[in-house]
């Protein structure tokens, strides 16, 4: 193993131990079920009445031998309480089983409400596949709470109660022994569960960790082969998946001690009653029905007991995995404080003539958790470019914005206006069209729509004046009807043909007989760069929003395409106010107005001919194209 690949596996080990829940945090998820757990515990007080009669049974058929008198009917009586016994068990059974793969269907319904409703911030700062493993595999755990001894653990209390009451009667004495033979191997089982939740979390933690390094390679498969990296990538995955199994074996071997400790006691226990028991049956202590009895009794007392056993192991495990749900479950919504900020910001009375967008003074500086997470990610960079002992790996880490990305940046919006934002790389135009879909708030200053600050409304509806194409917009695995009515379900047919011929995407329709059902590949790997990202635009027009935010939409367009999106925008942008990132001189020149940005300052705005005259930064930007 290479030296930075022992480091890498140094700095996981190194990580904190994930989150672990109490017992109390999993009842929520069992009372969402209560009356099904009623009927079960009630069915399990029922079977355990009826295996405790069975041993008293037994002992006055074998009392009834030798005078033949009512042996028909005990044995009748025996027979029917063996198959009431088993109906119920089966019952019982099936209700949990059932009960088990509701409670996981309910917990992956909130983690899934709840990771779709979190901060954009939290999935800049958390791995994709990490949190797909806490919906897939985390909470598939909670079934074995149920199916494994939990949810009958009131019929295994009577039983075991019963069971001890039983064989008190019958001998003390043999009691005693049997208590003391037990007694030793709860306490070894208590003495390891705790060392199982341990190793249990650290699992769940290692498989969410293979998630993100399977979901990374898979979705960057074709730029890995390109590279030449598929072995190194293979390797990597693979010493993740070599750690889950690690602490697979390590909670394989806790367990094998736990799973023979119910053996182990029942062997001893039965080998005690044997040999004592015989002894006291030869001395006239017990008869051999008292005898038989006790020793049926003793199987009804270590049966509730290996249950235990195996639902404390269970238990342990779930709760280990149910440490990580709960984190997540526990992490605010993205609209959890909009109520509390819109009370502290009454909506003013707002100008008639105020602008459609302004920013006021507006500062902003990525949370911690963002900035960590890509400090990690830029370390895990140059960590696998010095594996791969490339030139590069000597260069600088890539830079970690972890300093003010807007610092006092001001300017308006004009109602029905076009405004370009322009800059180097990094100047802060992205993160101002993320600051406007509030999918951050600033740390500073104020944004205002309309006249209003953007806090005031609520995110739904705020986000309804936006019409939104993002710098590298996403393709759905779906079809193109589906793709363009992500927001705008009700759309039909015709306005979706509408705005795809508008985008100058009628040959996508025209080339497949399904038109607008055709299939558009995962990750829309049947279009073009181009097509993808035309798709995005048409996709904003046909919300009919009154402000377009496009984010470098032209960028993967050809000059002849280019030139068909700018007629498009400029049909579509008749009574709409359009906010638009530019690479290409292009885009810009014929914009109302320009914002001039570098390292998060405004240092220019005005029109093409005004900013070639006063700002230095533009002029050389306008020399190259805008593609410097």
């Amino acid at each position: 193993m290479s030296g930075s690949a022992t480091a890498r596996r140094r700095g996981r080990g190194a990580q904190s131990e994930g989150p672990r829940a109490t017992f109390r945090q999993l009842l929520p998820f069992l009372f969402e079920h209560k009356r099904t757990l009623i009927v079960v515990a009630v069915l399990s007080v029922v079977g355990a009445a009826t295996s405790l009669v069975q041993p008293l049974l037994v002992g006055q058929v074998i009392e009834a031998v030798p005078s033949d008198t009512g042996i028909g009917i005990l044995v009748w009586l025996l027979v029917g309480f063996v198959i009431v016994s088993s109906i119920i068990s089966g019952f019982q059974h099936y209700l949990l089983q059932r009960t088990g793969t509701a409670v996981v269907y309910s917990s992956r319904r909130k983690l899934i409400a709840r990771i779709l409703h979190l901060p954009t911030s939290e999935f800049d700062a958390r791995r994709t596949g990490d949190l797909v493993s806490r919906v897939g595999t985390d909470t598939t755990l909670l079934y074995a709470v149920l199916t494994q001894g939990l949810a009958d653990a009131v019929g295994s209390a009577v039983l075991f109660l019963g069971a001890l009451i039983a064989m008190l009667l019958i001998d003390p004495v043999l009691l005693l022994l049997i208590v003391v033979v037990i007694g030793v191997s709860v306490a070894v089982v208590v003495l390891l569960s705790g060392r199982i939740r341990t190793a249990s979390t650290a699992q769940q933690e290692k498989v969410g960790e293979l998630a993100s390094g399977v979901e990374r390679a898979v979705g960057s498969i074709r730029t890995i082969r390109a590279s030449g990296a598929t072995e190194r990538e293979t390797a990597s995955v693979s010493e993740l998946a070599a750690d889950a199994y690690g602490i697979g074996v390590r909670i394989a071997k806790i367990s094998s001690l736990v799973v023979p400790v119910s053996g182990i006691a029942l062997q001893l226990s039965l080998l005690v009653v044997l040999g004592v028991g015989g002894f006291r049956v030869a001395a006239g202590a017990i008869t051999i029905a008292s005898l038989i009895s006790f020793i049926m009794f003793l199987f009804l007392l270590v049966m509730p007991l290996a249950t235990t056993f195996g639902a404390i192991t269970s238990v342990n495990q779930a709760l280990g995995a149910l440490g990580r749900i709960q984190e997540v479950l526990d992490l605010p919504t993205e609209t959890q404080d909009d109520q509390a900020i819109a009370a502290a910001l009454p909506r003013e009375t707002a100008a008639p003539d105020a602008p459609a967008l302004e920013f006021r003074d507006v500062r902003f500086r990525y949370p911690e958790n963002v900035v960590a997470a890509r400090q990690a990610a830029a370390k895990a960079a140059q960590t696998l470019l010095a594996d791969a002992h490339l030139e590069s790996a000597e260069a600088e880490s890539p830079t970690v914005q972890d300093h003010e990305v807007l610092r006092g940046v001001s300017f308006a919006v004009p109602r029905g206006a076009r405004v370009a934002l322009v800059g180097p790389s990094g100047a802060g135009k992205s993160t101002i069209l993320s600051l406007i879909e509030r999918f951050y708030d600033p740390t500073g200053g104020s944004i205002r729509l309309h006249g209003h600050d953007a806090r005031t409304y609520p995110r739904d509806e705020l986000r309804a004046h936006f019409g939104y194409v993002e710098q590298d917009a996403p393709t759905l695995a779906g079809t193109l009807a589906e793709n363009l009515r992500l927001a705008s379900p009700d759309a039909s047919a015709a306005d979706c043909e509408r705005v795809l011929r508008a985008v100058n995407l009628g040959d996508v329709l025209e080339r497949n007989p399904l038109g607008i059902d055709a299939p558009v590949g995962e990750d829309g790997v049947m279009l073009s760069g181009g097509e993808r990202q035309r798709l995005a635009i048409a996709r904003a027009l046909l919300t009919d929003a009154p402000i377009l935010l496009l984010d470098e939409s032209t960028s993967s367009l050809d000059g002849v395409n280019e030139q068909r999106m700018r007629e498009a925008i400029d049909a579509v942008s008749t009574d709409r106010t359009l906010v638009v990132i530019a690479h290409r001189l292009s885009t810009v020149v014929d914009s109302d107005l320009i914002v001039v940005l570098q390292d998060g300052v405004v240092v220019g705005q005005g029109t093409h001919t005004e900013l070639v005259e006063s700002t230095p930064l533009y002029r050389d930007l306008a020399r190259h194209q805008l593609l410097a």
